[in-house]
């Protein structure tokens, strides 16, 4: 009796925190915006959170872009990483489509970016790989 009743309220603590992580990608600390994307690799590798997630999208997909764009190295690697499992949770129908149609520029951008970390840009281009066969409608 006591297990059923408690999973919900560390469903509600779960979520709370991964909220917590998503509007630490906003923070202007550098380090608080890596160890977010840190806790967001884990949680979106470790559970199926489409539907959290789906309604969440947006701002996610915001934050995310605003890592690659003025991150350095590290923090946009994670940033591509994070994006990759984002896609894989929306799967392979509108939701995840519109998220790779809008950051499929940004990943090109920082892929083919001499400048940019060697970790930085393989981690885009993974995500750009992984995203387009996930969730791009078109073919090309």
């Amino acid at each position: 009796g006591s297990e059923a009743a408690g999973e919900p309220g560390q469903e509600e603590e779960a979520e709370d925190r991964l909220k917590e992580h998503m509007d630490n990608l906003l923070d202007k600390s550098a380090k608080t915006r890596q160890a977010a994307l840190q806790s967001l690799r884990l949680a979106f590798s470790s559970k199926t959170l489409s539907e959290f997630l789906l309604e969440r999208r947006l701002m996610l997909t915001d934050s995310l872009e605003k890592c690659l764009k003025k991150g350095k190295g590290e923090e946009q690697a994670l940033a591509g990483t994070v994006l990759t499992l984002l896609c894989l949770q929306m799967g392979s129908g509108p939701e995840g489509e519109e998220v790779f149609r809008s950051l499929k520029p940004l990943l090109v951008s920082v892929m083919t970016d001499s400048m940019a970390s060697p970790g930085a840009r393989q981690s885009c281009a993974t995500a750009l790989g992984m995203c387009c066969y996930i969730a791009a409608a078109d073919l090309e």
